[in-house]
């Protein structure tokens, strides 16, 4: 049987925390001489009907932090490279099939409502295709709903999480040696500070003497251009039907009112509607959809919002450089 959603992988991180319940049959000589010490100081008749100890160890001392560490994990979907959600983002599109709205949907998952939208557009971009569904008009004024791919991601996700508790048990049953780099697994969570983040699949690579020319076709269709070296071509293994990820920075995005008299050398120029302005106190980040449900999203300043007239509903144009484009691939 096919996996309902093919282009996510599913990954499990294993985490370490203290101050939890243990069985004395998984401790730590000094933790059970610990023990053995403080069940000798009870009267003989509460020592015997002790029986086998569950505790919870004291947390104060260096020396036994490590060996107090137990394991606890947690699953996520990915794509290639670019972490795409994990149990709040999936628990986000559950409340919003069930109440057809972002608001509530936001509320119950504890996210604020630009936290929420924010959460959607990623998915629907790095989905490939919409996930959550802006219906516009009709009872109750509209509201969202989702997409069949999303129930079925949602579905698996569910499942996933059954067998995940199920493996977590019987790794915690097998022990743990808890004494590796904490740090090193802090910097195996760095997250990119990029905003608009696309997934696509590489439709032409134009070869040059330094550059090359990569063209990568996302959601909706629509072309993204990015100008790398040709040692970066080798080193991601670039080439026609390889999936990869388009990054751009918000900062990098020049937003434009569509006109015939529109002509810039600019490679990227997508073209949608504005969705969302929120003004702040000298810039405005503008969201833009684009057909096919990818939003991009760009910085410009208040003044410039207000002269070009950068309202909800407005058509815009996303336009970037080739070279502000980076891209990253599916291992």
């Amino acid at each position: 049987m096919e996996p309902a959603v093919s282009n996510f992988n599913a990954f499990m991180s294993i985490s370490v925390s203290s101050g939890r319940e243990h069985s004395a049959a998984k401790l730590s000589k000094f933790q059970q001489n610990l023990i053995r010490n403080r069940k000798s100081r009870l009267p003989t008749d509460r020592r015997q009907a002790a029986g086998p100890l569950h505790f919870v160890l004291p947390t104060a001392t260096e020396d036994t932090f490590t060996a107090m560490l137990e394991l606890d994990g947690s699953i996520w979907f990915r794509s290639g490279a670019q972490t795409w959600g994990g149990k709040n983002r999936i628990e986000l599109l559950a409340q919003i099939d069930a109440t057809g709205s972002i608001t509530a949907a936001a509320r119950a998952v504890g996210m604020s409502y630009k936290g929420a939208w924010d959460a959607i557009d990623a998915m629907n971009n790095l989905a490939g295709e919409p996930l959550v569904l802006r219906a516009v008009g009709g009872k109750g004024g509209g509201g969202t709903q989702l997409t069949d791919r999303a129930r079925r991601l949602i579905a698996t996700f569910r499942a996933l999480e059954i067998e995940h508790r199920k493996f977590m048990e019987n790794l915690s049953r097998a022990g743990l040696d808890a004494s590796g780099d904490i740090d090193l697994m802090r910097r195996f969570m760095l997250k990119t500070s990029a905003r608009n983040k696309f997934l696509g699949t590489v439709i032409g690579i134009n070869q040059g003497a330094v550059n090359d020319e990569v063209l990568l076709r996302i959601a909706g269709g629509h072309t993204v251009t990015a100008t790398i070296t040709r040692e970066s071509t080798k080193e991601l293994g670039l080439q026609v039907g390889k999936e990869a990820i388009a990054l751009v920075k918000a900062s990098a995005v020049i937003v434009g009112a569509p006109g015939p008299g529109l002509r810039l050398s600019a490679r990227n120029q997508l073209k949608g509607k504005i969705t969302d302005v929120r003004p702040g106190a000298v810039n405005s980040e503008i969201l833009i959809e684009m057909d096919g449900g990818a939003t991009m999203a760009a910085i410009v300043t208040n003044e410039s919002a207000a002269d070009l007239n950068l309202g909800v509903g407005a058509e815009a144009v996303a336009i970037f450089k080739a070279s502000s484009v980076i891209l990253g691939v599916l291992d």
